[in-house]
């Protein structure tokens, strides 16, 4: 089934493409939630007129998540983590606690986004990977300390 996205959907597509999907996923996922719409003939008209439309929303979302990138590049978050010999914690700082800082600091974000190479498990600077938008990635300055 062919359906034009409405929205930029993780590893499909951005605003505007054609895509050819299987007909359980555009049934009930993309069609249900409104990331995309039914490539019809009647569709592929107004989609021609539509596309200035769904431009200028491109352009206002890479804006948004370029300004998004900047303040989270301007924050470092510190975590106090109990550790012990060798600086070595006890667990993990994960994604999913970094989000959670992130909403204390005004700024929210999925977790999904954060993108960490492996959990953190020792004290020190670290940088986290926070994807915005697919052309736009921000760094996160991560410092565990011991508790």
């Amino acid at each position: 089934m062919k359906v034009i996205l409405k929205e930029n959907v993780e590893n499909l597509g951005h605003i505007g493409d054609i895509v050819k999907v299987a007909p359980g996923y555009a049934r009930n996922y993309l069609l249900p939630k409104g990331f995309a719409i039914e490539a019809t003939e009647k569709n592929a008209k107004a989609l021609e007129h539509a596309k200035r439309h769904l431009e200028y929303k491109k352009n206002k979302v890479l804006e948004a998540a370029k300004q998004l990138a900047a303040k989270i590049e301007a924050i470092t978050l510190n975590l106090a983590h109990q550790a012990g010999a060798d600086d070595k914690l006890f667990g993990a700082v994960t994604n999913m606690e970094l989000a959670e800082q992130l909403k204390a600091k005004g700024v929210e974000i999925d977790r999904k986004r954060i993108v960490l190479d492996e959990p953190i498990k020792h004290l020190g600077e670290f940088t986290a990977i926070v994807k915005l938008h697919p052309e736009v990635a921000a760094n996160l300055k991560v410092v565990v300390t011991k508790a």
